[in-house]
């Protein structure tokens, strides 16, 4: 009886170390991504939404044969070299650097780990942050900013000066004020534009800034966008609408936007990242790309508040939150 209770014993244990060789073979065949974020605002989190199911769309799927490691960093830029060290000594097979200050982060962290490819997206201006040699390669989010101000106009057609809340240490924000400063002369306006260093300035400088101006226009810039609320209640003390980049910005209370769809952003970046994980191309051999098509969003119920309108066809093309 001894003698078959050890036979069975060992048949057991046979089978699993079986079991387990066959586990780790399988977790090998799959993939490791480093998801790093700047922020918690909801553009930024609907990139990372787009990423995973542009991913899922091409066969990598989280859980089946991909684990992510996803860290934010809380607008925080020296968090986000800590993150992109931690994944570079995790030995991921990809880091996702999802807005400007995470992306130099990752591209700075992987400059002796060659191999290691960097896929950003959310950056305004790629050349300018500097991300445009070595295995690294995303999406841009860069405004369409003519569309902008066409909107500002159709929707006050009295308007002289729009203000402008950006971060100075961010050069994606950088470049598109001078966008917003060499097109506004064309439609009439003024650009008047108020610096901050961190999320604490942004009351004080939004305070200031809705007296100077008739309306505030939202860049993507992270800082201020995390800190959304506080400008839309300075704003709203002085009777001045804020027009989004997004419309996410549109569902917290910004009157309207011409802008960017995250979700399609970041989708379109996971395809590309599908890409190399998959040895179809290297991260420096496809480059940079930038979403085409922007989407026109309103808050009816802010509109109505500041007695705004648009003409007939605009309303016809918008989407309204407030719905």
């Amino acid at each position: 009886m001894k003698k078959v209770l050890a036979l069975l014993l060992a048949a057991f244990m046979a089978l699993g170390m079986m079991a387990g060789c066959g586990g780790e073979s399988s977790e090998s065949e799959g993939y490791t991504i480093g998801i790093g974020q700047f922020g918690p605002h909801a553009s930024l989190d609907n990139c990372r939404e787009g990423f995973l199911a542009g991913l899922k769309e091409e066969g990598i799927v989280e859980g089946e044969n991909l684990t992510i490691r996803y860290s934010d960093a809380n607008f925080d830029p020296g968090t986000t070299n800590t993150i992109a060290q931690s994944f570079v000594s995790a030995k991921v097979d990809l880091i996702c650097a999802i807005a400007t200050p995470m992306a130099q982060a990752a591209y700075n962290a992987t400059d002796e780990a060659k191999d290691l490819p960097v896929i950003f997206t959310a950056i305004t201006d790629v050349e300018s942050a500097g991300l445009v040699s070595g295995e690294v390669t995303g999406t841009s989010d860069m405004l369409p900013v003519e569309d902008q101000l066409k909107l500002i106009r159709a929707m006050m057609p009295e308007a002289k000066k729009i203000g402008i809340l950006y971060t100075t240490s961010e050069s994606n924000s950088v470049s598109a004020i001078k966008v917003y400063e060499e097109l506004a002369p064309k439609y009439g306006f003024t650009i008047v534009t108020s610096g901050v260093a961190t999320q604490a300035d942004v009351s004080m400088a939004a305070a200031d800034l809705v007296n100077k101006v008739d309306c505030l226009s939202n860049l993507t810039d992270n800082t201020v966008v995390g800190a959304l609320p506080i400008v839309l209640d300075a704003a709203d003390k002085k009777n001045v609408p804020v027009f989004g980049s997004e419309i996410e910005q549109v569902k917290l209370g910004c009157v309207a936007s011409q802008g960017l769809d995250y979700v399609a952003l970041g989708k379109q970046t996971g395809k590309m990242a599908a890409k190399v994980l998959k040895g179809e191309a290297k991260a420096s051999e496809i480059p940079y790309e930038t979403l085409k098509e922007s989407q026109l969003s309103i808050n009816s119920t802010v509109m109505a508040k500041y007695n705004l309108t648009l003409p007939a066809d605009m309303m016809a093309e918008a989407t309204d939150v407030a719905k």
